[in-house]
């Protein structure tokens, strides 16, 4: 596993060091950015939604929002002119949220948009939605309602695309995977915690979102034990 303090200090610096300039980045660095602030993200200025607070977690510092109002604009997109790339998020999904929740929504002026999301079966279960494509002639979803997880547990939530390949995994293990022609994306925005067009609001915490430029195998991605 690739997690440890000194990594993700070093790629929160290098992220503030290349703002604006992410495809400069070599192919093993990696963009960390812990949500605990709701008002800068990354070394980025938010648009805050609502209003996100920070909670004390087992993982440090994270944004709780509340499912209904709470989101965050940041007016970057770090996959910007890359061929492949791998996007890992240590979230919570609490119970009681909406059905459909679209936590993590990246997009270009083009179309191009990465969507990580949840659903859940209002029964205490949940699982993972992942879509790479522009909104029109490409559009690759992964989501298999079998493979449900529990709530109120944090995840680490990946999703990798290494130029032809999309896969998504929890905790480092994979889930599901599919061919797609995709990107690269041009500069754009993130919305954390609700899409963009505000609609499809998350009920959890967010801990921490990593950005690589590559397509990670399994044995680097960040991952959770039983929790």
């Amino acid at each position: 596993m690739r997690s440890s303090t000194a990594i993700c200090l070093a790629a929160c610096w290098l992220s503030l060091t290349l703002a604006g300039n992410a495809a400069a980045l070599p192919n093993d660095s990696v963009i960390c950015w812990p949500l605990e602030h709701s008002d800068l993200v990354g070394g980025h200025a938010t648009t805050v939604l609502g209003q996100p607070v920070v909670r004390p977690t087992p993982h440090g510092p994270a944004l709780f929002f509340n499912g209904t109002t709470d989101g965050l604009l940041v007016p970057v997109n770090p996959l910007a002119g890359w061929s492949q790339f791998t996007v890992e998020v240590l979230f919570q999904p609490a119970e009681g949220g909406l059905a459909e929740q679209r936590f993590v929504h990246i997009q270009d002026p083009a179309g191009w948009r990465v969507m990580i999301e949840t659903r859940l079966d209002g029964k205490g279960g949940w699982w993972l939605d992942t879509f790479l494509g522009n909104g029109r002639n490409i559009k690759q979803p992964l989501i298999d309602p079998r493979r449900v997880h529990p709530t109120n547990r944090w995840y680490w939530v990946a999703l990798t695309y290494d130029g032809r390949r999309m896969t998504h995994f929890i905790n480092g293990e994979p889930e599901l995977a599919a061919n797609v022609s995709f990107g690269p994306m041009g500069p754009g925005q993130i919305s954390l915690g609700v899409r963009q067009n505000k609609v499809y609001w998350l009920k959890g915490e967010i801990r921490e979102i990593r950005f690589t430029p590559r397509a990670l195998p399994a044995a680097e991605l960040q991952r959770l034990g039983e929790n």
